[in-house]
C-alpha cells in the first residue's frame, strides 16, 4: 500500500484494488496524445507501462469499464444524437431489446423505472440517418418511438471517482458549440471507424491506428488533436460501468421548467456537482411535460433523490414539476458506430 493511500479501502467495490481505482479515476480524464501515452500515465501513477496496459485490459474484459478511446461528439461534424423512449410490454421486453440494439446507430440503451421503460440514444453521421433509425425501430417493434432530440447542451462531463482525493481532476466542462460543423474528411471517417470501438492496448496505440490507416503516428495524433479542438472528440478516455463502480443509483432527472427561464436555469443546473449531463429537450403534449434533463449519480436512490430535492430548491418557482427515472439495467453501451466506414 502506498503512503498516500486512503485508509478506508473497504469502500472500494469488490474486485477493485487501490491501483485499479487510481487508474480508473485517471483514465476517466484523458489519455495524452504522446508517442507512449500509457507510459506517461504510468509515470503519473508510479506504475509501469505494462501494468497500466494489463490493468486496463482486465478492467475492460471484466466489464468494469465499458469503453476506452476517443469519445465522439458527432453533432460537431453535422451528425445528430436523439434520445428516444419506448413503452414496452413486459412480455416483449427481451424481443424489443434485441430489435433496438441490432441497429448500429443505437449507441446506448437503458431500462428505466417508468411507463416509458426503454430509453436509448441514436447517434448517426447525419440527422436524416438518425431519424431513419428511429423510423426503423418503430417499424420493427410496432411501438411508437417518442423522440427527444437535444435542443441545447448545458453540460457534459461524466466523472465517477472512486477515491476521495481530488487527484486526478474531473474532465473539463464542454466548450461552447462551434458556429459551424466540421466537415469530416475521408481520413477523419477512416480514423473514426478505426477507433470508434476503442484504442489498441499496446505501448504505441497511435502507431497501431496509423498502421491500420496506412498513415503515420504523427498524422493520427495531429488529426485527433484537431478533432479534440473542434469538439468532434470530447476526450480520449475510459467510460466506466456505473454499477461496477458502486454508483448503483443512476437517475435521469427531468424538470418542467418555464420556457422563459429554462436556458438560465439549465446553465445553473449544469454547473452543479453531481450532474454529469444536462440538456434542454422538447416536450410532448399529452405524453411528456418535461423540457430539462439532467443525469444524477449516487451510491443509493436516497442519495440521488436528496440531490433532486436540492435541484428543485435551486430551480425555484420556475420549476412546476419533476421526476427521477432510475436505470435498472444497461441494455447497450457502445457509443458512436459509423454504419459505412471508409475502406
Amino acid at each position: 500500500m502506498r503512503p498516500d493511500a486512503p485508509t478506508d479501502l473497504l469502500r472500494l467495490p469488490a474486485g477493485i484494488d487501490l491501483d485499479a481505482a487510481r487508474l480508473i479515476d485517471r483514465l476517466q480524464r484523458d489519455l495524452p496524445l504522446s508517442e507512449r501515452p500509457f507510459a506517461d500515465v504510468a509515470a503519473e501513477l508510479q506504475m509501469s507501462e505494462p501494468q497500466v496496459i494489463d490493468q486496463l485490459g482486465s478492467l475492460l474484459g471484466s466489464g468494469v469499464l465499458t469503453r476506452f478511446g476517443p469519445l465522439y461528439h458527432i453533432e460537431r461534424a453535422g451528425g445528430q444524437f436523439i434520445l428516444a423512449a419506448l413503452q414496452v410490454p413486459d412480455e416483449r421486453y427481451g424481443e424489443v431489446t434485441q430489435q433496438v440494439n441490432a441497429l448500429p446507430e443505437v449507441a446506448h440503451n437503458y431500462r428505466r423505472d417508468h411507463a416509458l421503460n426503454m430509453w436509448f440514444v441514436v447517434a448517426a453521421e447525419t440527422p436524416e440517418a438518425a431519424w431513419a433509425a428511429c423510423e426503423q425501430i418503430e417499424a420493427a417493434t410496432g411501438l411508437p418511438v417518442h423522440a427527444f432530440p437535444k435542443e441545447r447542451e448545458y453540460f457534459v462531463g461524466l466523472y465517477l471517482p472512486l477515491l476521495d482525493r481530488p487527484d486526478p481532476a474531473p474532465p473539463a466542462a464542454q466548450a461552447a458549440p462551434a458556429a459551424t460543423a466540421l466537415v469530416l474528411t475521408e481520413f477523419d471517417r477512416a480514423l473514426i471507424a478505426a477507433t470508434q470501438s476503442g484504442l489498441p492496448l499496446v505501448p504505441r496505440p497511435y502507431d497501431a491506428v496509423a498502421a491500420m490507416l496506412g498513415s503515420s503516428s504523427a498524422a493520427v495524433r495531429e488529426r485527433l488533436a484537431a478533432l479534440l479542438a473542434a469538439g468532434v472528440v470530447r476526450r480520449i478516455a475510459a467510460v466506466p460501468n456505473h454499477y461496477r463502480l458502486g454508483y448503483t443509483a443512476n437517475g435521469m432527472s427531468v424538470w418542467d421548467v418555464d420556457d422563459a427561464e429554462v436556458d438560465r436555469l439549465g446553465e445553473l443546473l449544469g454547473s452543479q456537482p453531481g450532474v454529469s449531463h444536462c440538456y434542454r429537450r422538447p416536450r410532448k403534449p399529452g405524453v411528456w411535460r418535461y423540457n430539462l434533463f439532467a443525469m444524477l449519480h449516487g451510491h443509493s436512490r436516497e442519495q440521488v433523490l436528496a440531490q433532486a430535492e436540492q435541484v428543485a430548491a435551486l430551480l425555484g418557482p420556475a420549476c412546476r414539476a419533476h421526476d427521477v427515472l432510475f436505470s435498472s439495467a444497461i441494455l447497450k453501451k457502445t457509443g458512436l458506430r459509423l454504419r459505412q466506414p471508409i475502406d
